[in-house]
């Protein structure tokens, strides 16, 4: 019997998205002095990327509604991190259809930005392979999010993979959209996308919510059997019930290039003060749709209402709609 868990694996590498994902909560009206704080704790931490939020179409999402990071205009990106001189990769997400990719993603050398993270449903594969293509013909590091796999038909999963694998995308990332998914369910879908990755030097990658509290036991999960490219965000921040907290994922990682004492010190100075003005975390709605495989998006607008704590009458509404 041995104990990988003393030891670490060099090739793991952490990214932050903690304001991409969390923007989801508030618009993406993010302070730019927080902004910088989760900035200079990724640099501080060891953290290989840091997620700075999306390149959202502005056609599709208004200006004056949608904060600076639903958008990452390259000037708003450098009044934070100026050019950028740290070991930290800066990534961006792409949400396929709602990205003007070939005229909003400048060329890499244009741009602070180093990985374009291409979000995609099943059904949007064709335009998510031409995303891909585009921003890997403009220099950048390229990967893909593969959403609400817990929804998916097989088929449709084995030839969405086989496709994208075939592309430019260096990693491909399970997506537990609905925080539905158990770790069996990680472990069969982290060796599938292993089996269609095999040979082509691209990594797997998980993004777990935490609907039923497992986002960090099904990101260790994804660890064991092979995910070498792991999200989290600081205290958990993000959308509905959030994500993998990065305190508890960077204290049960070994390799000593990762710090700890950094990530405290935002959750004490920022994280903690955000709870008086924006709502995450596995809250009774948010366990019901991760329990039912039902997107969050009923339970988020069920928190903003008068009637937020009346769990049985919003398990009723959800169960009804099945």
């Amino acid at each position: 019997m041995k104990a990988p868990w003393i030891t670490y694996r060099p090739e793991l590498k952490v990214l932050d998205c903690t304001i991409r994902d969390g923007g989801l909560i508030n618009d993406h009206q993010w302070d730019e002095k927080f902004v910088k704080a989760v900035y200079q704790t990724c640099v501080d931490a060891g953290i290989d990327y840091m997620e700075v939020g999306y390149k959202a179409s502005k056609k599709l999402f208004a200006r004056n509604k949608f904060g600076d990071w639903k958008f990452c205009d390259e000037d708003d990106l450098r009044r934070v991190v100026g050019d950028n001189d740290s070991e930290v990769k800066l990534a961006i997400m792409a949400d396929a259809e709602k990205c003007d990719y070939r005229e909003d993603i400048p060329p890499k050398d244009q741009s602070v930005i180093d990985v374009v993270r291409v979000a995609t449903y099943v059904h949007q594969i064709p335009t998510a392979v031409a995303m891909i293509n585009d921003a890997y013909d403009k220099g950048y590091e390229v990967t893909c999010n593969l959403m609400a796999v817990s929804t998916v038909q097989e088929p449709e999963l084995d030839q969405a993979l086989e496709v994208i694998a075939a592309s430019p995308a260096s990693t491909v990332v399970v997506v537990d959209s609905f925080g539905s998914l158990y770790a069996e369910q990680i472990e069969i879908l982290v060796k599938k996308y292993k089996s269609y990755l095999n040979g082509t030097g691209k990594e797997v990658g998980i993004h777990a919510h935490n609907n039923q509290q497992l986002a960090f036991a099904n990101t260790i999960e994804a660890i064991i059997h092979g995910a070498n490219r792991i999200d989290a965000t600081m205290g958990g921040l993000g959308r509905g019930a959030g994500n993998c907290p990065m305190e508890l994922l960077i204290g049960f990682l070994r390799n000593p290039k990762f710090r700890l004492r950094p990530i405290l010190k935002l959750l004490e100075e920022y994280i903690e003060g955000l709870r008086k003005t924006v709502e995450w975390g596995a809250l009774i709605p948010y366990v019901i749709t991760g329990q039912l495989n039902q997107h969050p998006r009923s339970a988020m607008k069920w928190r903003a209402s008068e009637n937020k704590n009346k769990f049985v009458d919003f398990y009723d509404s959800c169960v009804s709609e099945e």
